[in-house]
């Protein structure tokens, strides 16, 4: 179904097969309109990969007319020419992806992983070799689901119901037990690398799409690591929306949760996540399925919660996407260098190109605590490799 102000047509025609479209795409199409009203599609064009700024763009400082400073131009003409070296080696410092870490206060049973994937980041573990290496790691990205909702047994659940609490749900049994794992995860690491934090769609923040960051409030330990207020300085922990959108390294990253793909995945007949992060950058859309189907929450049964850590059966909401009036936060205004999404069953990674030679490095980011697999990207080549983190049976 074609839309505009116009009207609505319906589409039909061999091409669409050929593509991926879900709702909320931006599309021209060429074709035949039939006798009984349908359009009989021949062609159809995206708006592609949208400009794409150079490296270090974003940090480049403004002279007073606008124009970017010669001296820094000079700096990043200068720094280009030292990085060609390292790159034909991928030599550069590494930038670490994890997704999915989902702690709990009830299973343990991959808790040992956990453990191992600290003492990986902080360099404690392994040969020499690797630990020399794992030392230019100079930032961490968690991409959604770092604490998972508690799940009682039948039992347990059988004997709740039968229990007479105020409101429907009894406030005691609040479990502060993953926020505390997960404070303590941070801690360790924030003293020895910068630590950027998307929520997921089992974090304790708002359900709306895009979500907010994270409250501080929720890191005792952690919160010590944030910006001073009114500060320009950034901290070294950095709890972001999500989708979000800023420079590491000079480059400029786009990440989400997953959530985006997991809904679109719903409606195409395909299992190619790669692919449908490709078509997003191609229409230019992080959220093409926003507000109609993507913004999903899980909450207890019983009153209108969201409070995730609290224990019972879990349902499936839908919450809509946050409105705006003078912006649209899903539309991609610029091409980002780097674009990664949290969550997916499994690892995966392409380069898609543009028109006007952009280049965008794609990463599937597989969740932890499924696969126990963690993503090093090369600051300087925006290679990839793929690590797994697992106990010895």
């Amino acid at each position: 179904m074609l839309e505009d102000d116009s009207g609505r047509i319906q589409l039909v025609g061999g091409v669409l097969k050929s593509v991926i479209l879900v709702t909320g795409c931006i599309i021209a199409v060429l074709g035949i309109e039939k006798a009984d009203g349908e359009l009989d599609v021949i062609d159809l064009k995206f708006p592609d990969l949208a400009p794409q700024p150079g490296r270090w763009e974003l940090s480049s400082p403004d002279t007073k007319n606008g124009s970017k400073s010669t001296k820094r131009e000079t700096k990043v003409k200068e720094e280009d020419v030292e990085m060609t070296d390292s790159r034909s080696a991928g030599s550069g410092g590494k930038i670490a992806i994890v997704s999915g870490l989902e702690f709990s206060g009830v299973d343990t049973s991959y808790a040992m992983e956990l453990d191992l994937l600290l003492e990986y980041l902080l360099g404690e573990s392994l040969d020499p070799a690797t630990q020399k290496e794992l030392s230019h790691i100079s930032r961490l990205i968690i991409a959604g689901n770092s604490v998972a909702p508690d799940r009682k047994s039948q039992v347990e659940d059988a004997v709740e119901k039968t229990t007479q609490k105020k409101y429907g749900y009894d406030s005691s049994a609040y479990n502060a037990l993953p926020a505390q794992l997960l404070d303590d995860f941070l801690s360790e690491l924030l003293p020895t690398m910068p630590v950027t934090l998307l929520p997921g769609v089992l974090d304790p923040a708002n359900s709306s799409f895009p979500q907010q960051p994270i409250h501080s409030a929720m890191f005792s330990k952690a919160r010590s690591f944030t910006a001073v207020p009114g500060s320009a300085e950034p901290g070294w922990f950095d709890p972001v929306t999500n989708p979000w959108e800023g420079e590491v390294e000079g480059w400029r990253l786009l990440g989400t949760g997953g959530q985006n793909v997991e809904d679109m995945a719903r409606y195409v007949d395909s299992d190619d996540r790669l692919g449908m992060m490709e078509a997003m950058c191609r229409w230019r859309c992080s959220a093409p399925t926003a507000p109609d189907t993507l913004c999903e929450f899980y909450a207890q049964t019983g009153p209108p919660l969201v409070s995730l850590c609290l224990p019972g059966s879990l349902t499936r909401h839908f919450a809509g996407a946050y409105p705006f009036q003078d912006d649209e936060p899903f539309v991609m205004m610029e091409c980002p260098h780097l674009y990664f999404v949290g969550c997916q069953p499994e690892f995966g990674t392409k380069i898609i190109q543009g028109t006007e030679g952009q280049t965008v490095r794609l990463i599937a980011v597989p969740s932890f605590s499924a696969t126990g697999e963690i993503v090093l990207v090369d600051s300087e080549t925006l290679d990839v490799t793929k690590v797994k983190i697992s106990v010895a049976s």
